[in-house]
């Protein structure tokens, strides 16, 4: 265990030292940041959109939660319920530890 251990430790030294190493080109140790890659604003919207939201319903039921939901929270919440929502299924543990579905 030792030796798997110090083995560990010589291998996370001599990455530190290689990330650490300066460059020998670049005489004042500073890291060009400039060599990123870089996307025009075009380009970036093309992959990331905003999801429009086409009726009131959607915007409704984004935002609010079913009864059936707030159920399953509730049975979420307990353990006992989850537990037994697992084994035996969601609306027989429901009606088991808080009554009627």
């Amino acid at each position: 265990m030792r030796s798997l251990l110090a083995l560990l430790t010589m291998t996370l030294a001599l990455a530190a030292l290689y990330c650490c190493e300066k460059d020998p080109k670049d005489p004042s140790g500073s890291r060009n940041t400039d060599t990123g890659i870089k996307i025009t604003k075009e380009v970036a919207n093309a992959f990331v959109k905003r999801q429009k939201r086409s009726s009131l319903f959607e915007w409704y039921s984004e935002y609010y939660k079913t009864s059936t939901e707030h159920m399953q929270e509730r049975c979420e919440n307990y353990p006992p319920c989850d537990y037994l929502s697992d084994q035996i299924g969601f609306p027989m543990a429901y009606n088991h530890f808080f009554g009627r579905y």
